[in-house]
């Protein structure tokens, strides 16, 4: 029978834990959604500014659509590349000091796009661990030897570094990780990408518009010219509330991927009432209201978990993970939050690592300090719940696997 192993692996992923179903969004405004009738206060999302529902964005998006119309009609080299798409490249090149910007749908099929189309042939990518899926997938589809050094260890990276064998070597990492919320030390991998004449990567999806003094991202925060980081990806999806993503870097880099891009080549442009939106979230980006309202959020937080004694890893980002190291208590544990009216989804195998299994807590500037209290309540209640209620028995085998 074709395709039997369907059943069998679904089966399979319910049984260890690791079933995903889709969550239905009713509405959502102020940080609260709407789910089958029931409000929650929402810790999972990545809208770190609270940009989506701005009025000022929201009233770009519908100049945009009275401009341009629905959507862009048609790949970007066909017509589908519009003024309003210019100029939100102009803006952002010149914002990041890089020669060129280039707009991709999604920071999914940017990192796909650069992976296969700048190593099409041969060459060496040595990534970090914890790099996004859309990076990995990415570059095992290309023609080039993919090296993963173990996270944040750059004396791991300067051993693969050493065995590598061509002359085209790209490191990536990410400005700021997705399900740890830490961050690299951006000079040691300058000093390994100068020192092994490589090129470095940077994945910002996480950091652009959140951190740097104007929000840009990591090449904001460290200063980093185009020449210690050629490539740098960010996205809009997230902390500036649109949608869409780019590639910056220096005219060549750009003019390749406009000619060997197939993901950019063969897919329509994004509409440019999209590119229109976008730029007036930048502009809001770059005032940095919304950026200093997250970043007290992040520290009340803290300061509030540590106090009743909650075990947070050392992210200082908006991405605030509670380890618990099992699917099945990280589900529970999501679940009771949900009872208090707090969302906060759990996070599991194989999106993280085995035996890592956690609750991602997203912080947001849309979230009161009462929001945040109600959190850190709810955690503790939630965890004195599940623990009441354990089966001593309880053990998952995969508790302490490894990826």
């Amino acid at each position: 029978m074709a395709f039997e192993f369907i059943d069998a692996q679904l089966a399979q992923r319910q049984q260890d834990g690791y079933y995903r179903q889709r969550t239905c969004i009713d509405y959502e405004r102020d940080g609260v959604i709407a789910i089958n009738g029931q409000h929650y206060l929402n810790f999972g999302s990545n809208d770190y500014l609270g940009l989506r529902h701005n009025q000022g964005v929201l009233q770009a998006w519908v100049e945009g659509l009275a401009q341009f119309g629905g959507g862009s009609g048609a790949s970007p080299l066909v017509t589908g590349y519009s003024a309003a798409h210019r100029e939100l490249e102009q803006v952002l090149a010149e914002a990041l000091n890089r020669d060129a910007v280039l707009l991709f749908s999604s920071g999914f099929a940017a990192n796909q796009a650069l992976c296969q189309a700048l190593l099409a042939e041969q060459g060496d990518i040595i990534a970090d661990k914890y790099m996004h899926a859309s990076f990995i997938e990415g570059a095992t589809a290309s023609a080039a030897r993919l090296r993963r050094f173990a996270h944040n260890d750059y004396t791991h990276l300067s051993a693969l570094l050493s065995k590598t064998t061509s002359s085209h070597r790209l490191i990536a990492s990410e400005g700021v990780f997705s399900m740890d919320g830490d961050s690299p030390d951006v000079a040691q991998l300058v000093a390994s990408a100068e020192a092994s004449d490589s090129w470095l990567m940077l994945d910002d999806a996480h950091a652009f518009g959140v951190t740097g003094e104007y929000g840009l991202g990591s090449i904001d925060a460290y200063q980093l010219s185009q020449q210690q980081c050629p490539v740098v990806m960010g996205t809009f999806g997230k902390a500036v509330g649109t949608a869409g993503a780019f590639i910056a870097g220096s005219h060549a880099l750009i003019d390749y991927l406009v000619n060997y891009a197939r993901h950019y080549i063969y897919s329509t442009a994004f509409p440019p009432a999209q590119a229109v939106a976008t730029l007036h979230a930048l502009s809001l980006v770059t005032q940095g209201a919304e950026r200093e309202q997250l970043h007290a959020n992040i520290a009340h937080f803290r300061a509030r978990a540590n106090q009743e004694g909650l075990t947070l890893m050392a992210s200082q980002s908006a991405i605030q993970p509670v380890v618990v190291g099992s699917p099945t208590r990280a589900v529970a544990l999501s679940a009771e939050l949900a009872n208090r009216g707090l969302w906060v989804p759990a996070m599991r195998h194989p999106t993280v690592p085995k035996g890592t299994d956690r609750l991602r807590i997203t912080l947001s500037a849309s979230h009161a300090t009462r929001d945040i209290d109600a959190l850190v309540d709810g955690l503790l209640l939630a965890q004195d719940s599940i623990l009441a209620n354990a089966d001593p028995s309880e053990h998952d085998a995969d508790d302490h696997g490894t990826d």
